[in-house]
């Protein structure tokens, strides 16, 4: 039986486990950490009891990937959780405005905006699985449908601000949008900021933005559970350098990383063309995430009643607020009002804190690498609507981003999402090789890779998928 090696052990290298294991072949998984998962963890960061998910909280593209629909994961213990609401943004005025997975809701809640909006999601939503095989699907291929896609290549180029400013006419609605742009990390006056947020705004209505019941980790365990089925194993606390590289490639056909790329470079730099190399250099980190979580006595005290009906809520008040605090982040400051993404989770999973008692994910965008301490910034953006917030704090736990890179290597300077997504990578994500490395037994199958960030596990199974093509024909 030939063999495949998998470097990281995040969803996407283990959907590139899964796929090489399918096809017959031997496969170990390497994780550097004690437990499996890369981002997508749960664990105990405050108090006893209480477990906070230390990287990816809320799921929409997880529970929208084509790749992990195929695969009998319910049977593995994973349970999406859905909210009364996927997500609300309150505003300074008491109320928050709010999309509910069904489109009459919103079409209704948006008001004069409330047509056009469900013109812009609803051929998506309604086609979200078609749709997903192309929206998820590398950028250099001919699409599946492309008239479908042919409309996303058209939001492609516009900026969140241009497209906000030619669709939308309600603050509201301007507003709601902002928080679906945010999770670009870019500054609103870029390209690709406002497809991000038609993206975010698509999944809400076609799959809802859910949790697993017990935390991210349960993702994690589904994987695994899958792949030791089909004979694949994976060993924990096993850091890959250099010289264990060497060893593992001279006993394998195939050696996947599912690692940043200058990750990549650290490891198997003697392997890579020098060429490959200095394009691999060139790429082009995200801004960093700032993230705190929090053990709480009681529910967030929202002053807009629906933001306790909602799993996520989007801090950080009018669309020109929000593209003030991402337009400093990308020029390398941190925002004094920063734009603040934050998931309730046990609202509806109380199996995450001691009975009564409730856990708080937020997080905010600051420059790469930056050491400013955005916790008395992020306290005071919540507390904006939630009076009374700071009182219900049993304890925090802070992560810089050099703590989120000290717990997972490959979140470079506190960048979660595998590299920016400006216009050049996204055809060029790292190199215009994409999955494929300048070394033939070699691959990339990370989030630095199309396409792109997000729980999906659709770059480890693209990438999988190229380098048994390129295996067979060896």
């Amino acid at each position: 039986m030939s063999r495949a090696c998998v470097i990281g052990s995040g969803p996407n290298g283990l959907a590139a486990a899964i796929v090489l294991a399918q096809a017959g072949m031997q496969v170990d998984v390497f994780e550097a950490e004690a437990e499996m998962g890369g981002a997508v963890r749960t664990l105990p960061l405050t108090l006893p009891g209480f477990m906070h998910d230390f990287g990816s909280a809320v799921h929409p593209f997880a529970a929208g990937s084509p790749f992990f629909a195929s695969l009998p994961l319910a049977d593995h213990g994973l349970e999406w959780i859905h909210g009364e609401a996927p997500v609300a943004h309150p505003l300074d005025d008491g109320s928050a405005v709010v999309l509910e997975r069904d489109l009459d809701h919103a079409e209704r809640a948006l008001g004069a905006d409330g047509k056009l909006w469900r013109g812009l999601m609803q051929p998506a939503a309604d086609n979200w699985s078609e749709f997903a095989e192309d929206a998820l699907g590398p950028v250099l291929r001919v699409p599946h449908h492309p008239l479908r896609m042919a409309r996303l290549g058209m939001t492609a180029f516009q900026s969140a601000q241009g497209f906000a400013n030619s669709h939308f006419a309600s603050p509201r609605t301007r507003a709601i949008f902002a928080g679906l742009a945010g999770h670009s990390f870019l500054s609103f006056d870029q390209p690709l900021s406002a497809t991000i947020g038609w993206l975010f705004g698509i999944t809400v209505h076609a799959v809802g933005w859910p949790i697993p019941r017990g935390g991210a980790q349960a993702i994690t365990h589904a994987l695994i559970g899958y792949l030791k089925t089909l004979g694949g194993t994976v060993h924990t606390s096993h850091r890959i350098d250099a010289a264990a590289f060497r060893e593992l490639e001279s006993s394998s056909e195939l050696v996947l990383f599912d690692t940043a790329p200058r990750q990549l470079l650290a490891i198997a730099g003697e392997q890579l063309a020098p060429k490959y190399k200095n394009e691999i250099e060139r790429f082009q980190p995200a801004p960093g995430a700032f993230k705190v979580d929090y053990a709480l006595s009681q529910p967030v005290p929202w002053r807009a009643y629906d933001c306790r009906r909602a799993i996520t809520v989007h801090v950080g008040g009018t669309f020109e607020e929000i593209a003030e605090a991402e337009f400093a982040v990308a020029n390398g400051r941190e925002a004094e009002r920063p734009f603040v993404l934050v998931a309730q989770p046990t609202l509806y999973d109380s199996s995450r804190a001691p009975e009564g008692r409730h856990v708080l994910w937020a997080y905010c965008h600051v420059p790469n690498g930056s050491a400013f301490d955005m916790t008395e910034r992020i306290e005071a953006q919540i507390e904006r609507f939630a009076p009374g917030f700071r009182d219900c704090v049993l304890a925090r736990h802070v992560s810089s981003p050099a703590d989120l890179e000290e717990k997972d290597a490959n979140l470079m300077g506190g960048d979660i999402s595998g590299g920016a997504m400006t216009i050049r990578q996204m055809f060029f994500r790292p190199t215009a090789s994409g999955y494929a490395t300048s070394a033939p037994k070699l691959y990339l199958c990370s989030a630095s890779t199309p396409p792109g960030g997000g729980v999906h596990g659709m770059c480890g199974y693209y990438a999988a998928r190229l380098a048994l093509r390129r295996l067979k024909k060896r």
